[in-house]
């Protein structure tokens, strides 16, 4: 059997759907899983979320992306630094959750926070990250790391680019031209009406909303087959998510 490869979209604690969307799946130990960031922040699993994301390692070929949730939560663990906004978007979910680990717990989480990519790029040239890159001169010239887990620009370009335009076009944004494909996450295609995972340009996105009232997502990459969670708020029908 050919090893399959999956990308899987935004998680956001969301444990139950995790578990059921990599049933659904049917995934084996010969399949590669990229993950494409925000394990954590909304519903109220998120050291159950990284806990399995640790034991898929062990077992499977696994790429761990960073998402921005997930630095903001290792800077909490870190330096028990808080954001207003971020506590309000999810993270007090966390907070809570993490307050009731012991601390071998959370230096194991630690380790794997600080051991997540910022991108990667497969052997057909195929980008995964969670949000994105600015730089017209190439990924591997950007400025700060954070750009790749908090950008919007990429995904908001790939959308409002006139489709008539071809990659000869000196109009046509060049970031989209230095990789066959581009996976993230981070920006939920259910803000433009979507519940499956959406392609604009050569980029496509795997984040179906879980955090909201969506699906955790994974598509198999090279047959674009596509495998989802019920709704995500229907597993924990007594929280609020981020729909607060």
């Amino acid at each position: 059997m050919k090893k399959r490869k999956f990308v899987i979209g935004d998680i956001h604690g969301g444990y139950k759907a995790l578990i059921q969307v990599l049933e659904r799946a049917k995934i084996t130990a010969d399949d590669q899983l990229i993950f494409l960031g925000d394990y954590v922040d909304g519903w109220s699993e998120p050291v159950k979320v990284i806990d399995k994301l640790i034991e898929l390692d062990k077992t499977h070929d696994c790429i761990f992306l960073r998402g921005n949730h997930d630095d903001l939560l290792d800077q909490y663990l870190r330096n028990n630094t808080t954001h207003k906004q971020w506590l309000a978007y999810g993270g007090q979910e966390s907070v809570d959750n993490y307050k009731q680990q012991n601390p071998e717990k959370i230096e194991k989480h630690l380790k794997f926070l600080g051991g997540l990519k910022n991108y990667y790029i497969d052997s057909e040239n195929r980008l995964f990250v969670h949000a994105g890159f600015s730089k017209t001169s190439g990924i591997e010239n950007e400025y700060y790391d954070f750009v790749f887990y908090w950008d919007r620009t990429l995904w908001e370009t790939a959308l409002a680019t006139d489709k008539r335009l071809n990659p000869g076009d000196v109009r046509y944004p060049k970031r989209f031209t230095f990789f066959e494909e581009i996976f993230i996450g981070h920006t939920p295609v259910t803000r433009i009406g979507v519940t499956q995972p959406y392609k604009a340009l050569n980029v496509w996105n795997v984040d179906t909303g879980a955090a909201f009232k969506g699906r955790i997502s994974m598509m198999e990459i090279d047959t674009k087959e596509v495998f989802q969670s019920d709704p995500v708020y229907t597993l924990y029908p007594e929280e609020d998510g981020r729909n607060k």
